[in-house]
Protein backbone atom coordinates (compact mmCIF):
# COMPACT_ATOMS: atom_id res chain seq x y z
CA UNK A 1 0.00 0.00 0.00
CA UNK A 2 1.11 3.19 -1.01
CA UNK A 3 1.99 5.79 1.70
CA UNK A 4 -0.56 8.50 2.81
CA UNK A 5 0.17 12.19 3.17
CA UNK A 6 -1.81 15.06 4.32
CA UNK A 7 -0.77 18.69 3.40
CA UNK A 8 -2.93 21.08 5.76
CA UNK A 9 -1.20 24.02 4.92
CA UNK A 10 -0.71 26.24 1.56
CA UNK A 11 1.51 24.37 -0.25
CA UNK A 12 2.05 24.58 -4.27
CA UNK A 13 0.21 22.40 -6.74
CA UNK A 14 4.05 21.50 -8.20
CA UNK A 15 5.11 20.01 -4.52
CA UNK A 16 1.85 18.37 -4.23
CA UNK A 17 2.40 16.81 -8.18
CA UNK A 18 5.87 15.46 -6.51
CA UNK A 19 4.22 13.31 -3.89
CA UNK A 20 1.85 12.28 -6.86
CA UNK A 21 4.71 11.57 -9.59
CA UNK A 22 6.62 9.76 -6.76
CA UNK A 23 3.81 7.27 -6.03
CA UNK A 24 2.68 9.06 -2.66
CA UNK A 25 -1.05 8.95 -2.24
CA UNK A 26 -1.97 12.71 -0.74
CA UNK A 27 -4.19 14.55 0.45
CA UNK A 28 -4.37 18.30 0.00
CA UNK A 29 -6.17 20.27 2.29
CA UNK A 30 -4.84 23.51 3.20
CA UNK A 31 -6.96 24.75 5.36
CA UNK A 32 -7.25 22.05 7.53
CA UNK A 33 -4.70 22.89 9.73
CA UNK A 34 -6.71 25.69 11.02
CA UNK A 35 -9.40 23.32 12.32
CA UNK A 36 -7.62 21.39 15.32
CA UNK A 37 -10.62 18.87 15.95
CA UNK A 38 -10.95 18.18 12.47
CA UNK A 39 -7.60 16.96 12.36
CA UNK A 40 -7.37 14.94 15.45
CA UNK A 41 -9.65 13.21 14.09
CA UNK A 42 -8.29 12.70 10.99
CA UNK A 43 -4.39 12.31 11.14
CA UNK A 44 -4.64 8.76 12.25
CA UNK A 45 -5.08 7.97 8.78
CA UNK A 46 -1.88 9.05 7.47
CA UNK A 47 1.83 7.91 7.60
CA UNK A 48 3.05 11.94 6.82
CA UNK A 49 2.31 15.32 7.61
CA UNK A 50 3.54 18.24 5.43
CA UNK A 51 2.38 21.46 7.04
CA UNK A 52 3.80 25.20 7.07
CA UNK A 53 3.44 27.49 10.44
CA UNK A 54 -0.84 27.47 10.63
CA UNK A 55 -1.12 24.03 11.58
CA UNK A 56 -0.33 23.55 15.61
CA UNK A 57 0.99 19.81 16.05
CA UNK A 58 0.43 19.73 19.50
CA UNK A 59 0.24 16.79 21.78
CA UNK A 60 -3.44 15.88 21.61
CA UNK A 61 -2.73 15.76 17.55
CA UNK A 62 0.41 13.19 17.93
CA UNK A 63 -1.90 11.23 20.42
CA UNK A 64 -4.58 10.25 17.52
CA UNK A 65 -1.29 10.13 15.35
CA UNK A 66 -1.51 6.09 15.25
CA UNK A 67 0.29 6.03 12.06
CA UNK A 68 2.18 8.73 11.79
CA UNK A 69 5.91 8.55 10.85
CA UNK A 70 7.41 12.07 9.62
CA UNK A 71 6.18 15.72 9.76
CA UNK A 72 7.90 18.26 7.63
CA UNK A 73 7.83 21.53 7.80
CA UNK A 74 8.20 23.85 4.66
CA UNK A 75 10.53 26.39 6.33
CA UNK A 76 12.81 26.40 9.43
CA UNK A 77 10.80 27.13 12.05
CA UNK A 78 9.07 24.73 14.25
CA UNK A 79 7.57 26.28 16.61
CA UNK A 80 4.26 24.98 15.91
CA UNK A 81 5.47 21.51 16.27
CA UNK A 82 5.61 19.71 19.68
CA UNK A 83 9.11 18.19 18.88
CA UNK A 84 9.38 16.37 22.79
CA UNK A 85 5.78 15.06 21.97
CA UNK A 86 6.94 14.30 18.36
CA UNK A 87 10.28 12.55 19.40
CA UNK A 88 8.88 10.33 22.36
CA UNK A 89 6.07 9.27 19.63
CA UNK A 90 8.72 8.14 17.10
CA UNK A 91 7.81 10.44 14.70
CA UNK A 92 9.97 12.35 12.70
CA UNK A 93 10.19 16.23 12.70
CA UNK A 94 12.10 17.80 9.62
CA UNK A 95 12.30 21.20 8.19
CA UNK A 96 13.58 23.10 4.94
CA UNK A 97 16.77 25.03 6.12
CA UNK A 98 17.73 25.39 2.80
CA UNK A 99 15.22 26.69 0.26
CA UNK A 100 14.84 30.21 1.91
CA UNK A 101 18.11 31.42 3.31
CA UNK A 102 18.57 33.66 0.22
CA UNK A 103 15.96 34.99 0.45
CA UNK A 104 15.92 35.51 4.36
CA UNK A 105 19.35 36.67 4.33
CA UNK A 106 17.95 39.23 1.66
CA UNK A 107 15.38 40.97 3.76
CA UNK A 108 18.06 41.11 6.58
CA UNK A 109 20.06 43.07 4.48
CA UNK A 110 17.21 45.08 2.64
CA UNK A 111 15.94 46.42 6.42
CA UNK A 112 20.00 47.31 6.88
CA UNK A 113 19.32 49.66 4.37
CA UNK A 114 16.08 50.67 5.47
CA UNK A 115 17.10 51.95 8.95
CA UNK A 116 20.11 53.35 7.56
CA UNK A 117 18.29 55.89 4.95
CA UNK A 118 14.88 55.70 7.37
CA UNK A 119 13.17 54.71 3.78
CA UNK A 120 9.70 53.63 5.63
CA UNK A 121 9.10 56.90 7.61
CA UNK A 122 10.64 58.95 4.59
CA UNK A 123 8.35 57.57 2.26
CA UNK A 124 5.45 57.85 4.76
CA UNK A 125 5.98 61.18 4.63
CA UNK A 126 6.18 62.23 1.19
CA UNK A 127 3.16 60.33 0.44
CA UNK A 128 1.67 62.51 3.27
CA UNK A 129 2.71 65.26 0.74
CA UNK A 130 5.22 66.75 2.87
CA UNK A 131 9.00 67.47 1.70
CA UNK A 132 11.48 66.72 5.11
CA UNK A 133 14.79 66.78 3.17
CA UNK A 134 16.45 67.78 6.09
CA UNK A 135 14.99 65.76 8.39
CA UNK A 136 16.10 62.06 7.56
CA UNK A 137 19.48 62.47 7.27
CA UNK A 138 20.88 59.00 6.82
CA UNK A 139 24.29 56.83 7.20
CA UNK A 140 26.30 55.04 4.74
CA UNK A 141 26.54 51.55 4.54
CA UNK A 142 30.22 50.98 2.62
CA UNK A 143 33.31 51.22 5.74
CA UNK A 144 31.05 50.62 8.40
CA UNK A 145 31.55 47.65 10.86
CA UNK A 146 28.46 44.94 10.63
CA UNK A 147 28.51 42.13 13.85
CA UNK A 148 26.69 39.39 12.47
CA UNK A 149 25.80 36.69 15.30
CA UNK A 150 25.77 33.22 13.89
CA UNK A 151 27.39 32.98 10.83
CA UNK A 152 26.04 29.94 9.82
CA UNK A 153 24.05 28.89 6.40
CA UNK A 154 22.13 32.27 6.90
CA UNK A 155 24.42 34.30 8.31
CA UNK A 156 27.19 33.54 5.57
CA UNK A 157 25.31 34.60 3.32
CA UNK A 158 24.75 38.11 5.22
CA UNK A 159 28.72 38.38 5.68
CA UNK A 160 28.79 37.59 1.81
CA UNK A 161 26.57 40.12 0.95
CA UNK A 162 27.98 42.70 3.45
CA UNK A 163 31.36 42.25 2.36
CA UNK A 164 30.01 43.14 -1.41
CA UNK A 165 28.70 46.50 0.14
CA UNK A 166 32.48 46.92 1.13
CA UNK A 167 31.87 46.56 5.26
CA UNK A 168 33.77 44.89 7.59
CA UNK A 169 32.33 41.85 8.81
CA UNK A 170 32.97 40.58 12.96
CA UNK A 171 31.01 37.69 13.34
CA UNK A 172 30.36 35.51 16.71
CA UNK A 173 29.69 31.90 16.28
CA UNK A 174 30.70 29.39 18.85
CA UNK A 175 30.92 26.85 15.88
CA UNK A 176 32.68 28.75 13.28
CA UNK A 177 36.30 27.73 13.14
CA UNK A 178 39.11 30.02 12.48
CA UNK A 179 40.09 28.10 8.82
CA UNK A 180 36.31 28.48 7.91
CA UNK A 181 36.03 32.55 8.96
CA UNK A 182 39.36 33.03 7.03
CA UNK A 183 37.77 31.68 3.94
CA UNK A 184 34.69 33.79 4.59
CA UNK A 185 36.87 36.81 5.01
CA UNK A 186 35.43 37.56 8.35
CA UNK A 187 37.06 38.28 11.65
CA UNK A 188 35.67 36.12 14.12
CA UNK A 189 35.82 37.84 17.65
CA UNK A 190 33.59 37.03 20.90
CA UNK A 191 30.32 38.62 21.73
CA UNK A 192 31.52 41.77 23.90
CA UNK A 193 34.05 42.64 20.93
CA UNK A 194 31.01 42.45 18.10
CA UNK A 195 28.89 44.74 21.12
CA UNK A 196 31.60 47.22 21.61
CA UNK A 197 33.03 47.53 17.56
CA UNK A 198 29.78 47.02 15.44
CA UNK A 199 27.83 49.96 13.85
CA UNK A 200 25.34 47.70 12.73
CA UNK A 201 24.14 44.50 14.33
CA UNK A 202 22.27 41.66 12.97
CA UNK A 203 21.06 38.25 14.56
CA UNK A 204 21.04 34.61 12.75
CA UNK A 205 21.14 32.06 15.53
CA UNK A 206 18.16 29.76 16.25
CA UNK A 207 15.70 30.46 19.66
CA UNK A 208 17.51 28.30 21.79
CA UNK A 209 17.99 28.00 25.48
CA UNK A 210 21.64 29.90 24.62
CA UNK A 211 20.38 31.91 22.42
CA UNK A 212 17.64 33.51 24.39
CA UNK A 213 17.79 36.83 25.27
CA UNK A 214 21.16 37.45 23.48
CA UNK A 215 20.88 40.56 23.36
CA UNK A 216 20.06 41.61 26.95
CA UNK A 217 19.77 44.58 28.43
CA UNK A 218 23.03 44.13 29.94
CA UNK A 219 24.14 43.12 26.59
CA UNK A 220 22.54 46.42 24.51
CA UNK A 221 24.27 48.31 27.17
CA UNK A 222 28.15 47.21 26.11
CA UNK A 223 27.01 48.45 22.37
CA UNK A 224 28.33 50.91 20.75
CA UNK A 225 26.71 54.47 21.05
CA UNK A 226 24.61 55.15 17.59
CA UNK A 227 24.45 51.31 16.71
CA UNK A 228 21.50 49.89 14.54
CA UNK A 229 20.25 46.58 15.36
CA UNK A 230 18.41 43.87 12.76
CA UNK A 231 16.52 40.94 13.67
CA UNK A 232 15.41 38.76 11.17
CA UNK A 233 15.98 35.57 13.04
CA UNK A 234 13.39 34.29 15.78
CA UNK A 235 11.57 36.57 18.28
CA UNK A 236 13.12 36.57 21.76
CA UNK A 237 16.23 37.13 20.90
CA UNK A 238 16.45 40.30 21.69
CA UNK A 239 14.79 42.25 25.15
CA UNK A 240 12.09 44.63 23.22
CA UNK A 241 11.77 46.57 26.62
CA UNK A 242 15.37 47.19 26.90
CA UNK A 243 15.49 48.38 23.26
CA UNK A 244 13.04 50.45 23.14
CA UNK A 245 14.39 52.59 26.40
CA UNK A 246 17.92 52.74 24.29
CA UNK A 247 15.94 53.98 21.24
CA UNK A 248 14.16 56.63 23.01
CA UNK A 249 17.47 57.46 24.80
CA UNK A 250 19.44 57.91 21.60
CA UNK A 251 21.89 55.26 22.81
CA UNK A 252 20.47 53.00 19.58
CA UNK A 253 20.07 54.74 16.36
CA UNK A 254 17.95 52.74 14.73
CA UNK A 255 16.23 48.74 14.70
CA UNK A 256 15.03 46.45 12.05
CA UNK A 257 12.77 44.28 13.12
CA UNK A 258 11.15 41.26 11.24
CA UNK A 259 10.34 39.11 14.40
CA UNK A 260 8.87 39.15 17.79
CA UNK A 261 8.71 37.65 20.82
CA UNK A 262 4.94 37.23 20.64
CA UNK A 263 3.26 36.96 17.18
CA UNK A 264 1.05 37.85 15.51
CA UNK A 265 2.75 41.26 16.83
CA UNK A 266 -0.70 43.38 17.30
CA UNK A 267 1.57 45.50 20.23
CA UNK A 268 4.94 45.68 21.08
CA UNK A 269 7.23 47.96 22.99
CA UNK A 270 9.26 49.20 19.38
CA UNK A 271 5.64 50.15 17.46
CA UNK A 272 6.00 53.49 16.64
CA UNK A 273 9.15 54.75 17.72
CA UNK A 274 11.45 56.66 15.27
CA UNK A 275 13.57 54.75 12.95
CA UNK A 276 12.28 51.64 13.68
CA UNK A 277 11.27 49.49 11.11
CA UNK A 278 9.05 46.79 11.27
CA UNK A 279 7.73 44.17 9.38
CA UNK A 280 5.26 41.45 9.86
CA UNK A 281 7.72 38.06 9.63
CA UNK A 282 8.90 38.23 6.06
CA UNK A 283 11.66 36.75 6.18
CA UNK A 284 10.79 33.82 3.64
CA UNK A 285 8.12 35.85 2.23
CA UNK A 286 9.52 35.48 -1.58
CA UNK A 287 7.75 33.50 -4.75
CA UNK A 288 10.83 31.84 -4.94
CA UNK A 289 11.84 30.67 -1.34
CA UNK A 290 8.01 29.52 -0.96
CA UNK A 291 8.16 26.99 -3.91
CA UNK A 292 11.44 26.30 -3.10
CA UNK A 293 10.96 24.84 0.58
CA UNK A 294 7.45 23.50 -0.84
CA UNK A 295 9.24 21.31 -3.13
CA UNK A 296 11.80 20.70 -0.48
CA UNK A 297 9.39 19.12 1.51
CA UNK A 298 7.94 16.99 -0.91
CA UNK A 299 11.13 15.62 -1.86
CA UNK A 300 12.74 15.07 1.38
CA UNK A 301 9.07 13.45 3.04
CA UNK A 302 9.20 11.31 -0.26
CA UNK A 303 12.10 10.15 0.04
CA UNK A 304 11.89 8.82 3.70
CA UNK A 305 8.58 7.12 3.40
CA UNK A 306 9.56 5.03 0.20
CA UNK A 307 13.54 4.53 0.91
CA UNK A 308 14.04 5.60 4.58
CA UNK A 309 16.62 8.48 3.68
CA UNK A 310 16.37 11.41 6.32
CA UNK A 311 17.40 14.42 5.46
CA UNK A 312 17.01 17.65 7.80
CA UNK A 313 15.61 16.21 10.74
CA UNK A 314 15.71 17.83 14.09
CA UNK A 315 15.12 14.40 16.32
CA UNK A 316 16.99 12.13 14.80
CA UNK A 317 20.23 11.94 12.48
CA UNK A 318 20.37 12.27 9.08
CA UNK A 319 20.52 9.81 6.51
CA UNK A 320 21.28 10.20 2.52
CA UNK A 321 19.55 7.89 0.43
CA UNK A 322 22.88 6.88 -0.74
CA UNK A 323 24.02 5.96 3.16
CA UNK A 324 20.32 4.06 3.35
CA UNK A 325 20.92 1.91 0.77
CA UNK A 326 24.71 0.59 1.72
CA UNK A 327 23.65 0.66 5.63
CA UNK A 328 20.24 -1.12 5.38
CA UNK A 329 21.95 -4.55 6.17
CA UNK A 330 23.83 -2.41 9.32
CA UNK A 331 21.09 -0.55 10.32
CA UNK A 332 19.12 -4.21 10.74
CA UNK A 333 22.16 -5.81 12.28
CA UNK A 334 22.09 -2.96 14.71
CA UNK A 335 18.58 -3.53 16.08
CA UNK A 336 19.02 -7.32 15.74
CA UNK A 337 21.80 -7.17 18.58
CA UNK A 338 20.06 -4.35 20.24
CA UNK A 339 17.33 -6.32 20.37
CA UNK A 340 18.90 -9.90 21.83
CA UNK A 341 20.54 -7.56 24.42
CA UNK A 342 16.95 -6.03 25.74
CA UNK A 343 15.36 -9.49 25.20
CA UNK A 344 18.29 -10.94 27.43
CA UNK A 345 18.10 -8.63 30.19
CA UNK A 346 15.77 -8.59 32.82
CA UNK A 347 17.53 -5.57 35.16
CA UNK A 348 18.18 -2.42 34.56
CA UNK A 349 20.38 -1.16 32.34
CA UNK A 350 22.97 1.54 33.16
CA UNK A 351 25.00 1.72 30.02
CA UNK A 352 25.31 0.81 26.58
CA UNK A 353 28.29 0.83 25.03
CA UNK A 354 28.60 -0.15 21.30
CA UNK A 355 32.11 -0.78 19.29
CA UNK A 356 32.08 -0.40 15.65
CA UNK A 357 34.80 -2.09 13.64
CA UNK A 358 36.63 -1.95 9.86
CA UNK A 359 34.13 -0.84 7.40
CA UNK A 360 30.77 0.15 9.27
CA UNK A 361 33.44 2.44 11.84
CA UNK A 362 32.84 5.08 8.66
CA UNK A 363 29.14 4.89 8.31
CA UNK A 364 26.88 6.76 9.77
CA UNK A 365 27.44 5.91 13.56
CA UNK A 366 24.52 8.24 15.00
CA UNK A 367 21.77 6.50 13.06
CA UNK A 368 23.36 2.80 13.86
CA UNK A 369 23.38 3.88 17.44
CA UNK A 370 19.62 5.05 17.12
CA UNK A 371 19.12 1.53 15.43
CA UNK A 372 21.03 -0.59 18.75
CA UNK A 373 19.04 1.47 21.30
CA UNK A 374 15.79 0.56 19.52
CA UNK A 375 16.34 -2.90 19.48
CA UNK A 376 16.84 -2.40 23.55
CA UNK A 377 14.10 -0.62 24.69
CA UNK A 378 11.87 -2.65 22.53
CA UNK A 379 11.43 -5.30 24.99
CA UNK A 380 9.90 -2.54 27.78
CA UNK A 381 8.60 -0.41 24.82
CA UNK A 382 6.98 -1.97 21.96
CA UNK A 383 6.32 0.95 20.02
CA UNK A 384 9.74 2.53 20.48
CA UNK A 385 11.43 3.53 17.34
CA UNK A 386 14.94 4.92 16.33
CA UNK A 387 13.48 8.21 17.05
CA UNK A 388 11.86 7.80 20.30
CA UNK A 389 14.36 5.02 21.19
CA UNK A 390 17.30 7.63 22.61
CA UNK A 391 14.50 9.62 24.36
CA UNK A 392 13.46 7.08 26.30
CA UNK A 393 17.10 6.02 26.91
CA UNK A 394 17.78 9.49 27.99
CA UNK A 395 14.88 9.58 30.48
CA UNK A 396 15.82 6.28 32.07
CA UNK A 397 19.64 7.62 33.00
CA UNK A 398 20.86 5.05 30.63
CA UNK A 399 24.37 6.20 29.51
CA UNK A 400 25.66 5.63 26.06
CA UNK A 401 29.33 5.17 24.81
CA UNK A 402 30.58 4.59 21.19
CA UNK A 403 33.78 3.59 19.98
CA UNK A 404 35.11 3.21 16.49
CA UNK A 405 38.28 1.05 15.21
CA UNK A 406 40.21 -0.01 12.42
CA UNK A 407 39.30 -3.43 11.34
CA UNK A 408 41.03 -5.89 13.80
CA UNK A 409 39.99 -9.63 13.06
CA UNK A 410 38.71 -11.79 10.19
CA UNK A 411 36.08 -9.69 9.11
CA UNK A 412 35.93 -6.65 7.14
CA UNK A 413 33.78 -5.22 9.47
CA UNK A 414 31.72 -5.88 12.78
CA UNK A 415 29.50 -4.38 15.62
CA UNK A 416 29.72 -5.38 19.29
CA UNK A 417 26.69 -4.44 21.86
CA UNK A 418 27.94 -4.49 25.56
CA UNK A 419 24.95 -3.79 27.93
CA UNK A 420 26.04 -2.84 31.51
CA UNK A 421 23.71 -3.94 34.44
CA UNK A 422 24.19 -3.30 38.37
CA UNK A 423 25.13 -6.93 38.52
CA UNK A 424 26.65 -7.85 35.01
CA UNK A 425 27.41 -6.59 31.48
CA UNK A 426 26.23 -8.94 28.54
CA UNK A 427 28.16 -8.65 25.06
CA UNK A 428 27.06 -9.59 21.40
CA UNK A 429 28.55 -9.32 18.20
CA UNK A 430 27.64 -9.20 14.73
CA UNK A 431 28.03 -8.52 10.92
CA UNK A 432 26.80 -8.50 7.50
CA UNK A 433 28.11 -11.03 4.54
CA UNK A 434 28.32 -10.67 1.26
CA UNK A 435 24.53 -11.75 0.66
CA UNK A 436 23.82 -8.62 2.91
CA UNK A 437 22.21 -10.40 5.84
CA UNK A 438 22.95 -10.31 9.17
CA UNK A 439 24.92 -12.48 11.46
CA UNK A 440 25.69 -13.26 15.05
CA UNK A 441 29.32 -13.63 15.46
CA UNK A 442 29.88 -14.09 19.09
CA UNK A 443 28.10 -14.08 22.17
CA UNK A 444 29.37 -14.20 25.72
CA UNK A 445 32.67 -13.63 23.54
CA UNK A 446 32.25 -16.97 22.94
CA UNK A 447 32.39 -17.35 18.88
CA UNK A 448 29.50 -18.83 16.38
CA UNK A 449 28.26 -18.23 12.91
CA UNK A 450 24.48 -17.76 13.50
CA UNK A 451 21.74 -16.16 11.30
CA UNK A 452 19.24 -14.49 12.43
CA UNK A 453 15.35 -16.02 12.32
CA UNK A 454 12.08 -14.70 13.41
CA UNK A 455 11.46 -17.48 15.99
CA UNK A 456 14.98 -18.28 18.02
CA UNK A 457 15.66 -20.53 20.97
CA UNK A 458 19.26 -19.03 23.03
CA UNK A 459 20.88 -22.00 25.37
CA UNK A 460 23.64 -21.87 27.90
CA UNK A 461 25.31 -24.78 29.13
CA UNK A 462 28.58 -26.72 29.88
CA UNK A 463 29.87 -28.14 27.14
CA UNK A 464 29.13 -31.99 27.85
CA UNK A 465 27.28 -34.42 25.39
CA UNK A 466 23.65 -35.54 25.39
CA UNK A 467 23.00 -31.28 24.71
CA UNK A 468 22.19 -31.60 20.31
CA UNK A 469 20.09 -34.61 21.14
CA UNK A 470 18.49 -33.29 24.32
CA UNK A 471 17.09 -29.61 21.46
CA UNK A 472 16.62 -31.98 18.52
CA UNK A 473 14.59 -34.74 20.44
CA UNK A 474 12.34 -32.25 22.34
CA UNK A 475 11.75 -29.86 19.35
CA UNK A 476 11.31 -32.79 17.05
CA UNK A 477 8.65 -34.78 19.49
CA UNK A 478 6.86 -31.51 19.60
CA UNK A 479 6.46 -30.79 15.84
CA UNK A 480 9.09 -27.22 15.96
CA UNK A 481 11.13 -27.53 12.75
CA UNK A 482 14.58 -26.31 13.06
CA UNK A 483 15.75 -24.17 10.00
CA UNK A 484 19.10 -23.72 11.31
CA UNK A 485 21.30 -25.08 14.35
CA UNK A 486 24.57 -23.10 15.74
CA UNK A 487 26.96 -24.19 18.65
CA UNK A 488 29.56 -22.47 20.35
CA UNK A 489 32.05 -23.15 23.06
CA UNK A 490 34.50 -20.96 24.90
CA UNK A 491 36.95 -24.54 25.53
CA UNK A 492 36.53 -28.13 25.91
CA UNK A 493 34.20 -28.84 29.21
CA UNK A 494 33.78 -25.25 29.24
CA UNK A 495 30.62 -22.98 29.09
CA UNK A 496 28.73 -23.21 25.71
CA UNK A 497 25.84 -21.96 24.10
CA UNK A 498 23.35 -23.03 21.54
CA UNK A 499 21.30 -20.77 19.05
CA UNK A 500 18.26 -22.34 17.42
CA UNK A 501 16.46 -20.71 14.43
CA UNK A 502 13.10 -22.65 14.17
CA UNK A 503 10.00 -21.57 11.83
CA UNK A 504 7.25 -21.01 14.11
CA UNK A 505 6.67 -19.30 17.90
CA UNK A 506 8.37 -22.00 20.88
CA UNK A 507 5.30 -22.72 23.44
CA UNK A 508 5.58 -22.43 26.92
CA UNK A 509 5.55 -26.53 27.16
CA UNK A 510 8.55 -27.07 24.86
CA UNK A 511 11.21 -24.49 27.20
CA UNK A 512 9.11 -26.28 30.43
CA UNK A 513 10.54 -30.15 29.25
CA UNK A 514 13.83 -28.57 28.07
CA UNK A 515 14.19 -26.71 31.62
CA UNK A 516 13.31 -30.60 33.05
CA UNK A 517 16.18 -31.97 31.24
CA UNK A 518 18.41 -30.10 33.79
CA UNK A 519 21.15 -29.90 31.16
CA UNK A 520 20.76 -26.13 30.60
CA UNK A 521 21.59 -22.98 32.64
CA UNK A 522 19.63 -20.60 30.75
CA UNK A 523 16.94 -21.09 27.88
CA UNK A 524 15.20 -17.77 26.23
CA UNK A 525 12.82 -17.74 23.57
CA UNK A 526 13.39 -14.76 21.35
CA UNK A 527 11.69 -13.16 18.75
CA UNK A 528 13.13 -10.70 16.18
CA UNK A 529 11.88 -8.53 13.54
CA UNK A 530 12.71 -9.66 10.10
CA UNK A 531 12.02 -8.72 6.31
Amino acid sequence: MAPKVLVSDKLSETAVQIFRDRGIDVDFQPDLGKDKDKLAAVIGQYDGLAIRSATKVTEKILANATNLKVIARAGIGTDNIDKVAASKKGVIVMNTPFGNMITTAEHAIAMMFAVARQIPEASASTHAGKWEKSKFMGTELTHKTLGVIGAGNIGGIVCDRARGLKMKVLAYDPFLGQEKADQMGVEKVDLDALLTRADFITLHVPFTDQTANILSREALAKTKKGVRIVNCARGGLVDEEALAEMLKSGHVAGAAFDVFAKEPATENALFNLPNVVCTPHLGAATTEAQENVALQVAEQMSDYLLTGAVSNALNMPSVTAEEAKVMGPWVKLAGHLGSFSGQMTDEPIKAINILYDGVVADMNLDALNCAVIAGIMKKANPDVNMVSAPVVAKERGIKISTTNQDKSGAFDGYIKVTVVTADRERSIAGTVFSDGKPRFIQIKNINIDAEVGQHMVYTTNKDVPGIIGALGQTMGSNGVNIANFTLGRADVGGDAIALLYVDQPIPDTVISELRSTDKFNQIKPLVFEVS
